[in-house]
């Protein structure tokens, strides 16, 4: 990988040659080219070496920084492996979603009813999401209480909210007080929405407890987007019902 460095402090031909034979003696060092003019370095190294040790190797007069494309490069890459780890961290999430959308295509695919797919895709939802927090019971509340704001008034809300799902879940799924469903549904799913909201405006850095505390998964704007579209279907099934 090769890097361009600003190199200040440089007067003449002995502080080139200075430069160089120093930051040439760093190991994984390849190649250092010094353009005295421009006050720039170029240097070749076979793994990334930090700015700090680069700077630890030249006297004191001399002050080496990143150029300032060089540093939205980094920055970029730097991003770029971040949202690959988020994504790899949410892939749990997204095969589930995945799953749950199959199952319901296949089992709604012949009558072809949009209020059946939605009932079931609401129940299956649930119930698989209050699986992985019934996993562990004594931790989950804890972890919800972080974006709660209800879990985090209430405590005892927190440790019965996989209960609360999975009753619902049963319900959407066997056809029982559907309009109380959908009311429920609308109550606790809008009280976290907010909670994620506010969180991600803030740009906190936790763990969303939607699955549990089984699996690691970030806080981020698909746990908002699962939220939104469960309120979504909920909503228009209540306008349909009572128009």
């Amino acid at each position: 990988m090769t890097h361009t460095y600003n190199i200040t402090g440089m007067t003449c031909g002995g502080c080139v040659a200075s430069v160089k034979e120093k930051l040439s003696k760093i190991t994984g060092v390849t190649s250092v080219a010094i353009d005295l003019a421009n006050a720039e370095g170029i240097i070749e190294m076979a793994n990334h070496i930090p700015l700090p040790q680069l700077q630890e190797a030249l006297q004191p007069k001399y002050q080496i920084t990143k150029k300032d494309s060089e540093t939205s490069e980094i920055q970029a890459e730097a991003q770029s492996i971040e949202e690959q780890s988020k994504l790899a961290q949410l892939k749990p999430l997204l095969l589930i979603l995945g799953y749950l959308s199959v199952a319901v295509v296949l089992l709604n695919y012949k009558d072809g009813s949009i209020n059946n797919a939605m009932l079931d895709f609401m129940g299956l939802f649930y119930i698989v999401f209050s699986f992985f927090k019934f996993l562990d019971l004594k931790g989950f509340p804890e972890s919800f209480r972080m974006y709660d704001p209800l879990a985090k008034a209430v405590p005892v809300y927190g440790s019965i909210y996989p209960f609360i799902e999975a009753a619902l879940g049963l319900l959407f799924l066997m056809r029982i007080q559907i309009p109380l469903a959908l009311i429920l549904t609308i109550i606790i799913l809008g009280i976290t929405t907010v909670g994620v909201t506010k969180t991600l405006l803030d740009k906190k850095s936790i763990r969303c407890a939607c699955l549990g505390t089984a699996l690691k998964l970030p806080m981020t704007e698909a746990t908002f987007i699962e939220n939104t579209i469960m309120l979504v279907m909920a909503i228009a099934m209540l306008i349909q019902m009572y128009s």
